[in-house]
């Protein structure tokens, strides 16, 4: 599989041309390179870029240096980047997080704390220290359009089981490959869908929805598109989604370079980040169309 030496080229990339730039938030300042800095790494969609954003704002006022490179892609691409020291941070989601690091452990309807002590104790022999865990969370969610749940008298994905042969899902490429999204469904609840299309963005995916070019697509939990009337977020009534609180992995050498200061304010940010905070965060990026580093800097401003 070549996706990940294809990515820790783009990293690399990322990460030398944060080193020649100046003036960007997201960028070190003009007599700091990169690798003078603690490099962090958002996935390919924008809550992640938006977290990635706060915590790093949060180690500058600790005195600590930042670079970010956002949007690198997913998971495959970005952990090889973390464990080849390419970069030295990510903003994760706990049941997630243990799933990708451990693809044969159990399913995770474990609380958070044993979530959180499981992905510890996995990453702690890669090199990565796994930091303390904010009560904000973000699953999954399956959502159809108001019509359709109407039409059919659904409320949960197991009433999805008699129509799903005949359904069109959309989500993220990635996802016949996860256990949370399409392997979930097929094994949890026993969807199996006549065509399952991958959609570029969340945004694509709602549009997608309401054009009724799908019957179901995947938006997360803390998605603004969700507070809209005509989309329904369907119940996961099986629990196959895990408990999935936002925390930061740090790689441990970084960790111990840049000491107590910075495992110290990305702790004091995950002891004060919610669920609510996370949907505002994303609403004021996805409706107001403020950048990431734009919507960190009001979290900040707020808090």
């Amino acid at each position: 599989m070549r996706r990940p030496c294809t990515g820790a080229v783009a990293v690399l990339l990322l990460f030398a041309l944060l080193s020649a730039c100046t003036g960007d938030p997201g960028t070190p300042s003009p007599t700091t390179s990169a690798a003078d800095a603690l490099r962090m790494a958002s996935y390919d969609f924008s809550e992640n870029q938006v977290l990635v954003e706060v915590y790093a704002e949060a180690a500058r006022r600790a005195g600590v240096p930042v670079a970010v490179a956002h949007g690198i892609g997913t998971r495959e691409i970005v952990w090889p980047a973390v464990e080849q020291g390419l970069a030295d941070a990510v903003v994760e989601y706990t049941g997630t997080a243990l799933a990708f690091a451990r693809p044969d452990a159990a399913p995770a309807r474990r609380t958070s704390e044993a979530a959180l002590a499981a992905l510890h104790l996995t990453l702690a022999a890669r090199g990565i220290t796994v930091l303390g865990a904010a009560e904000a969370e973000d699953q999954n969610g399956f959502v159809v359009t108001r019509a359709f749940a109407d039409e059919h008298d659904v409320t949960a994905l197991s009433d999805l089981a008699p129509l799903a042969a005949r359904l069109r899902f959309g989500g993220p490429p990635e996802c016949p490959e996860r256990p949370f999204c399409l392997i979930g469904l097929e094994r949890v609840y026993g969807l199996s869908f006549g065509e399952v299309l991958a959609m570029p963005s969340r945004v694509g995916t709602a549009d997608a929805l309401r054009a009724g070019r799908i019957d179901l697509g995947l938006l997360e939990t803390t998605d603004p598109r969700l507070t809209e009337s005509d989309l329904v977020l369907l119940a996961d009534d099986r629990d196959l989604q895990p408990r999935e609180n936002v925390v930061p992995l740090v790689r441990t050498d970084a960790l111990e370079r840049w000491g107590d200061r910075l495992r110290t304010a990305f702790d004091d940010v995950s002891a004060r980040l919610t669920t609510e905070d996370l949907a505002q965060l994303n609403r004021t990026v996805e409706v107001q169309g403020l950048s990431a580093a734009d919507a960190a800097a009001g979290w900040w401003d707020a808090t």
